[in-house]
């Protein structure tokens, strides 16, 4: 038994393959422990770095069993000789070969360190050991066995291209940022590569920051684009840059305080939390231009109409006038995404970083529109000739157009009665056409696939399987690279 860090079902950051044309999969795996999972381990967030197809270097005596009869031999011999050639004080050093460290020479002003160096380092050393039979016959090791450098025993294996390799899976702490885990990582190849020669790392086989990375892009580039628009629009209809200013000020405070909120509550920024912030920017909106459009319109029927009043007062009455329908419509807005936090599962999951997200922007929105706005019309508005009256030109044409289409149905409202019902049928004509799932389709670049064998299925069996479906789906136009792990690896948490 042995023990490994705490991972969670989102562990795996990473998959890295390794394939090579010039070291066979020993030399490989050894490289491969030593060199890359002990520098990865270094990485802050990384938990563990299992190997798939990993074999470890051995010398192996592959004992014959009718060789041993024929010849007198016990399994006990062979186990004995073996042991006394190999010293047991004897390691096996980073190249392959055993080295023991005897102590030291010390003389008056130097100390010497002496070295065992082993002789027996190679299958072919190892079968010339002399063993002793039953009958007083000596023989070597070689005569009764077959004497190699192998692996163990395969208890899982990798495919990585079409081909044998080796593929590292990258796996991190519950509390670590997959950005920040990943960029460390690639940081950490990078610099190990010079000494890497002859070895082709393939980092992107399964790299789930490039979602993230795209994800928070594109966004951030959605967002910029609707704030673009949204000051365009309220500069186009409101027609007074004051008016305009103190809008395009409330609206990303109202975003930015929603932020604290989550930021103190300890949550951290994701594809969710973003996408409900964008959901609430209508109504953000929304909140900041129904203030001060009232604030604006008081002051200019006050101030036409020559009242006594001071500036601030009026500011107050027109932001307390519209306080009521701010508060109840934010509530209502609340109340109405309240079944989504109840939603169990995986949907559940998903959703409510949006839903909290949504709602706390809208709180804020109108704790903003309720303090900051009437604090900066008094900033802007307070001298008697800084608020004039320009209407927009869009503004008329829209206004003729809406008295209209409201005077013809308030005549005949049979018309707009029945025009609801025609929606509401096709509403629910539409229904059953429309997908069940609550989560969102996904541009992922990364395609997993979980395939089962029969019990039973032998290891070689598994891998040409494995290696005709790499070959396969690497034909299809767009398939970039191919990785899979087989089975179980050492010092790795996936029981199968």
């Amino acid at each position: 038994p042995f023990m490994i860090q705490p991972l969670s079902a989102t562990s795996r950051t990473m998959k890295i393959g390794i394939t090579s044309d010039e070291l066979d999969t020993i030399d490989l795996s050894m490289i491969a422990y030593w060199k890359i999972r002990a520098r990865l381990l270094r990485v802050p967030g990384v938990a563990n770095v299992p190997i798939w197809g990993e074999r470890l270097d051995m010398l192996q005596v592959q004992v014959d069993p009718e060789r041993l009869f024929d010849n007198g031999v016990t399994l006990e011999q062979v186990m004995t000789v073996t042991s006394d050639a190999l010293d047991a004080g004897l390691v096996p050093y980073s190249d392959g070969a055993f080295i023991g460290r005897g102590g030291w020479v010390e003389t008056a002003d130097i100390r010497y360190g002496v070295w065992h160096n082993q002789a027996i380092v190679r299958p072919s050393q190892l079968a010339e050991v002399p063993i002793q039979s039953r009958t007083g016959q000596t023989l070597r090791l070689g005569d009764i066995a077959e004497v190699t450098r192998d692996h163990q025993l395969l208890i899982g294996d990798a495919v990585i291209n079409d081909g044998e390799g080796l593929m590292l899976i990258v796996e991190k702490l519950p509390w670590a940022n997959t950005l920040d885990v990943t960029r460390g990582v690639e940081a950490a190849l990078e610099e190990l590569k010079p000494g890497l020669p002859g070895m082709e790392l393939d980092a992107e086989i399964f790299r789930p920051a490039t979602f993230i990375e795209q994800s928070v892009k594109n966004l951030s580039v959605a967002i910029f684009i609707g704030a673009t628009l949204m000051i365009l629009m309220l500069g186009l209809f409101l027609y007074e840059w004051r008016t305009a200013l103190i809008s395009v000020i409330a609206i990303p405070l109202s975003l930015v305080a929603a932020g604290l909120v989550l930021y103190v509550r300890g949550a951290t920024i994701n594809t969710m939390i973003l996408a409900g912030f964008v959901i609430a920017l209508g109504d953000i909106v929304d909140d900041a231009i129904i203030d001060i459009e009232n604030v604006v319109r008081r002051l200019r029927l006050h101030r036409a109409a020559g009242g006594s009043k001071s500036t601030a007062r009026v500011i107050l009455e027109a932001s307390l006038e519209v306080r009521s329908a701010i508060v109840y419509a934010t509530l209502i807005e609340v109340a109405a995404i309240l079944p989504i936090f109840m939603l169990e599962g995986l949907s559940g999951s998903f959703f409510r970083p949006l839903a909290a997200s949504y709602a706390l922007a809208l709180l804020a929105s109108m704790v903003v529109a309720l303090t900051v706005t009437p604090a900066l019309s008094f900033i802007f508005f307070r001298k008697p000739n800084s608020l004039k009256h320009r209407e927009s030109p869009v503004v008329p044409p829209l206004k003729r157009g809406y008295a209209a289409v409201l005077s013809r149905l308030v005549a005949q409202p049979r018309r707009a009665y029945a025009g609801v019902v025609i929606v509401a049928l096709v509403g629910v004509m539409a229904l059953p056409f429309m997908g069940q799932s609550l989560l969102p389709s996904f541009r992922e670049r990364d395609f997993l696939m979980h395939w089962l064998a029969k019990p039973g299925t032998s290891q070689p069996e598994m891998v040409r399987i494995t290696q005709q479906a790499s070959i396969e789906l690497r034909q299809i136009p767009g398939v970039r690279n191919f990785g899979a792990h087989i089975g179980q690896a050492l010092l790795a948490d996936e029981p199968v």
